[in-house]
């Protein structure tokens, strides 16, 4: 299968052309790398990477014109300054429509969208079902609802995912890493009085393996555990992994800009892919702290060995 994906270098982006790699598929890497690292994708066989922006749309039409994807797969995203709204909008909402365009030029068969559970807002009901009404009010969430909305008015069989916090190689930003740097280091940490769902990246790349087949269902959908978990459990787990004693750590209060509780509802995702998360919280937070044991707090290690590849 030819998948062309946005936003590669990113860890979702890079953890899929692991995945997908080895199983025959040929991968085209869209990436402008303002926070994806080129080290994540080399040059191996099977793997066009191009640097640019999604939101040049002459650039993207080339691309599409050139590779023919039959899946395309939109992890671009800017998010790292929540006060440059005009990058917000500028890749997630003319971006998302300019590649959404591209798709239907193109004759792509399957478009996967991938958006934040920031969409929903301040959720009503918990967990939050996937029918819930989006309220954003983040720059990063404001400009990824706009630009979900292009993708499904593209034309092209699209299927848009509110996916939770997953966790595997290169989660380099977080509690995880943050606290098991800081405790390593002895040094003080405190906990958010926040609950969110986080699933392994192995639940996740298990769904995306059903997303991309052809027939496989569209529209919107909730990829979650659909448990929340407090960042002091995260906190407990992470010294209990390290061999340290139970201890005291501050609990602060939720800013004004936060959400206390995020946690998706999947139960219709189950009902349309037969699909549910297998890794329990522990194990998941405890396959990311083996994860730093061996590679360390790193975002550009990359698996992806060409001689593997090619033989």
């Amino acid at each position: 299968m030819k998948i062309l994906i946005t936003g590669g270098a990113g860890c979702l982006g890079s953890n899929l052309i692991e995945h997908w790699l080895p199983k025959g598929h040929e991968i085209f890497v869209i990436d402008n790398f303002a926070t994806g690292k080129r080290e994540v994708v080399p040059n191996v066989k099977g793997l066009t990477v191009v640097e640019g922006s999604v939101a040049d749309a002459k650039f993207v039409n080339q691309c599409f014109e050139k590779f023919k994807p039959e899946v395309v797969i939109h992890s671009a995203a800017a998010y790292k300054d929540p006060e440059n709204w005009v990058e917000d909008a500028t890749t997630n909402v003319i971006g998302s429509a300019i590649v959404a365009r591209a798709a239907k030029a193109n004759d792509v068969a399957r478009l996967i969208n991938f958006q934040t559970a920031l969409c929903y807002g301040r959720p009503q009901i918990l967990p939050i079902p996937v029918t819930h009404p989006t309220a954003p009010f983040t720059s990063y969430g404001i400009t990824k609802t706009a630009g979900e909305q292009f993708m499904l008015l593209s034309g092209v069989p699209t299927l848009s995912l509110r996916i939770a916090n997953v966790t595997g190689p290169r989660l380099a930003i977080g509690p995880i890493p943050t606290f098991y740097k800081r405790l390593k280091a002895e040094q003080n940490c405190f906990c958010s009085d926040t609950s969110r769902d986080f699933l392994d990246m192995s639940d996740f790349l298990s769904f995306m393996d059903i997303a991309i087949q052809s027939g496989a269902p569209t529209g919107v959908y909730n990829v979650s555990s659909g448990e929340a978990h407090s960042i002091k459990e995260i906190f407990d787990l992470v010294a209990d992994y390290l061999g340290l004693p139970k201890q005291d750590v501050p609990i602060v209060a939720v800013e004004a800009d936060d959400v206390p509780v995020v946690v998706l509802d999947p139960s219709e995702t189950f009902k349309s892919f037969g699909w549910k998360s297998k890794i329990s919280f522990a194990d998941t937070i405890n396959k990311q702290l083996a994860w730093y044991d061996q590679f360390g707090i790193s975002d550009v290690f990359s698996h992806l060995k060409s001689s593997e590849l090619t033989k």
